[in-house]
C-alpha cells in the first residue's frame, strides 16, 4: 500500500476558546476519496479548515507528503498543494465566470499569467456547462452552476489534495450525480486526493473509497462504505431503513 499523501495526526482546534476537535486522526492516499459525515456541530468543516490553514491548530500536526503544513498561512498551503471548496460556494457573484476562474489561480498569476490564462481551458473542459456561461455573472447562475464554477475555480490552483464542504447542499439529485462523476473522473484519471464533507451521506457512500463518521469533534468510527452500511447505528442514524449502495 502506497504511503499517505495526507497526513492528519492528533489534530486538536479551538474555536472562540472552546476545542473544537480532540485528537483527530485521517490519511488520504493518491486518488482516495475519503468523505467525513456527521451530525451538524460535529466539527467537519473546522476539521477542513485546519487542514487548509484557515484554523491554526492548537496540538498535533498536518503532513502533506512528508511535509508538515504546521502553521503556514493558508495561502502557502495552497501553493503547496491543498485547496479547500468552502460549504455555500461563495464564489463573486459580481464577477464573470472567467474572472472567479482566474481568482483560483491568483497565488501565482503575477509570476505566471500566461499560465494561468491558459489553465482556464482545463475545467472548462471538465464542466462543459460552464464554457457556454464563461462571461456571465457568477450571481447569475443556478446552484448546479455556482457549484462546479467553485469546484472549477479550486482546480485552478492545480492541487494534490481537494477539500470539499457539502457540495451537494441544495443541489438536485442530477447536478449531485454529475459532480460525484466528475470526483470519479478527477481522482482516476489525475491522481486527485479528495476530502469530501457531506451531509448527503447517500451520495457520499457511493462515491467514498472509505468513510469517517465525526461526532462532537471526534472521528467515533471509520471504514470502508460497505463495513459501515452494515452498522446498524450508522444505517439508523444517517440512511433510514430499506437503503442499499449500490455495488
Amino acid at each position: 500500500m502506497t504511503a499517505p499523501l495526507l497526513e492528519v495526526c492528533g489534530i486538536r482546534t479551538r474555536r472562540g476558546g472552546i476545542e473544537v476537535l480532540h485528537g483527530i486522526d485521517l490519511d488520504v492516499r493518491a486518488g482516495e476519496i475519503v468523505a467525513v459525515i456527521g451530525p451538524n456541530g460535529a466539527g467537519k468543516s473546522t476539521l477542513l479548515g485546519t487542514i487548509a490553514g484557515v484554523f491554526p491548530p492548537a496540538g498535533g500536526r498536518v503532513r502533506l507528503a512528508g511535509h508538515d503544513l504546521g502553521r503556514r498561512a493558508a495561502e502557502e498551503i495552497v501553493r503547496m498543494g491543498v485547496c479547500l471548496v468552502p460549504e455555500r460556494r461563495q464564489i463573486w457573484s459580481g464577477l464573470t465566470v472567467r474572472q472567479n476562474l482566474l481568482l483560483g489561480g491568483y497565488h501565482r498569476y503575477w509570476r505566471d499569467r500566461a499560465g494561468v490564462r491558459a489553465d482556464v481551458a482545463r475545467p472548462l473542459r471538465i464542466f462543459p456547462k460552464l464554457a457556454e456561461l464563461i462571461h456571465r455573472a457568477g450571481g447569475h447562475l443556478s446552484g448546479g452552476e455556482q457549484q462546479m464554477l467553485a469546484i472549477a475555480r479550486g482546480l485552478m490552483s492545480r492541487p494534490r489534495v481537494l477539500l470539499l464542504d457539502e457540495p451537494s447542499l441544495g443541489l438536485a439529485p442530477r447536478v449531485v450525480r454529475e459532480i460525484t462523476q466528475t470526483l470519479e473522473q478527477l481522482r482516476r484519471a489525475e491522481g486527485l486526493a479528495v476530502v469530501l464533507v457531506e451531509q448527503n451521506v447517500k451520495a457520499a457512500m457511493l462515491v467514498a473509497d472509505r468513510v469517517c463518521v465525526m461526532e462532537r469533534g471526534r472521528i467515533v468510527l471509520r471504514g470502508r462504505p460497505a463495513e459501515l452500511l452494515a452498522h446498524p447505528g450508522v444505517r439508523s442514524a444517517y440512511l433510514g431503513k430499506g437503503y442499499e449502495v449500490a455495488g
